[in-house]
């Protein structure tokens, strides 16, 4: 039996991150398991399912003391959940995860993600509808 063997491309480009290239290079420097995450990235691109979600909810913080942007956190949230991340207690580690930065479309990942708890509270806040109110019931499209 002959076997039939596929040359990849040892560089596959992605969208850029504000003013940094993102590529996958198969040279095993720092690896992360969660490449298909710009793969989910790239699609909520096409589809923005993300930005819709965030329009549904609004952010009643005051905006001087916040850190963590309710857009940033929300996508933080739901691709450590689509990455198998769904303890918040992993987004202690993950904060410091420059894929996950991206992927949460941080500006400056040097800086942190937030942490479990500002998560929690962020959870918290959307299931008691206190901090964060539904704007309605009535589906957004693009």
């Amino acid at each position: 039996m002959a076997f039939a063997y596929r040359v990849y491309p040892s560089n596959v480009p992605f969208a850029r991150h504000f003013s940094r290239r993102v590529e996958s290079e198969f040279t095993a420097g720092q690896v992360s398991s969660d490449g298909g995450g710009l793969l989910l990235r790239k699609v909520d691109c096409k589809i923005n399912l993300l930005g819709r979600l965030s329009y549904c909810l609004s952010d009643r913080r005051s905006q001087l003391l916040v850190t963590h942007p309710f857009s940033e956190m929300l996508a933080q949230r739901i691709y450590g959940l689509a990455l198998g991340y769904e303890d918040l207690n992993d987004h202690e580690q993950l904060r410091s995860d420059p894929l996950l930065g991206v992927l949460s479309s941080k500006p400056n990942l040097e800086e942190p993600l937030a942490g479990e708890s500002t998560l929690n509270r962020l959870e918290l806040d959307c299931q008691r509808l206190r901090t964060i109110a539904f704007h309605g019931a009535r589906p957004i499209m693009c």
